[in-house]
């Protein structure tokens, strides 16, 4: 199914900046660990013997009679590194589609989401890669900045608009391990998924600690379905529910398992989003019922007035 790609135009004006600082390659918007003579000052620092005169502060010298360099932060590029869980899950709800922009099921809301984030990172010449995982990774392309790059990111999101005959599990932890080692260092980390992992919860939040470790900044969509996913808002009739990723078949009246899974879910949403603020990951509500534009657009205007 093709990627309507008029749906991103309006996010290319707009600035995707990283909080902390960043290892590029080329001169961009953000701030660099790595000290260059150029953009923004910085330091000074004691003039060694034989070293260019070029950067020596001329006038601090007048002042104090002693010769000081001139540092400066470079400003660089960013590199990131956008993480799309792919599992069945993420094709809930099945009456939700891929075409209408206000009722996306969980992949599209999320293949959208990250293609108004290429389009807007393209504008800003920041390098982006792509990571596609379910029970593995199935998908990893290094973060470039090329047209012909951005072409083959787009193919890859198309490719996920296809809906799975099989069905596939969810590794978040896994995966995102694997991811953790294989992306460039300091690099800006968009994770969109649901979270909901094979696994048991420790050995998702150490995924998600393992990314902070290696210096990655992280922004986590969590993608649900609010009102059936978190409220679990059914009429009390006979419903047969069935496990996307397992296919497994339950035949139950929700008010009969409501109050346990609304406890059951409330807690671990609670928790993740606790681990989030500790491990100091950005972590985005992002309700497919409220359309993707109205999720992403308003966390991209607050981190623009942030910084």
């Amino acid at each position: 199914m093709p990627l309507n790609l008029q749906v991103t135009q309006e996010f290319s004006k707009l600035e995707l900046l990283a909080k902390q600082v960043v290892e590029g390659f080329i001169t961009g918007l953000h701030k660099s660990p790595l000290h260059g003579f150029s953009v923004e000052f910085a330091e000074h620092r004691i003039y060694n013997n034989g070293e260019s005169i070029k950067h020596i502060d001329w006038k601090l010298y007048a002042r104090t009679e002693k010769l000081f360099i001139k540092r400066y932060e470079e400003e660089t590029n960013l590199r990131c590194q956008i993480v799309i869980d792919r599992s069945s899950s993420m094709y809930y709800p099945e009456n939700k589609g891929f075409e209408d922009m206000d009722n996306l099921n969980k992949i599209a809301f999320s293949v959208y989401s990250a293609a108004c984030i290429i389009r807007l990172l393209k504008s800003q010449r920041d390098a982006v890669g792509l990571s596609i995982f379910s029970d593995k990774v199935d998908v990893h392309t290094p973060a470039k900045s090329s047209t012909v790059h951005h072409k083959k990111l787009y193919t890859e999101l198309e490719n996920l608009l296809k809906p799975e005959d099989n069905l596939k599990s969810t590794s978040a932890a896994k995966s995102l391990h694997e991811i953790a080692e294989s992306i460039h260092r300091r690099s800006l980390v968009i994770i969109f998924s649901d979270m909901m992992d094979d696994s048991d919860n420790e050995e998702l939040f150490s995924a998600l600690q393992h990314l902070r470790h290696n210096n990655h900044e992280i922004v986590l969509f969590h993608i649900v379905d609010k009102a059936k996913e978190l409220d679990f808002d059914f009429e009390n009739r006979p419903y047969r529910f069935v496990d996307s990723e397992s296919g497994e078949e339950i035949k139950v009246h929700p008010n009969e398992i409501k109050e346990a899974y609304l406890k059951s879910i409330g807690d671990y949403y609670t928790e993740l989003k606790v681990r989030c603020g500790q491990y100091k990951i950005d972590f985005v509500d992002a309700d497919i019922n409220e359309g993707f534009k109205q999720v992403l657009l308003p966390y991209l205007l607050k981190r623009e007035r942030m910084f």
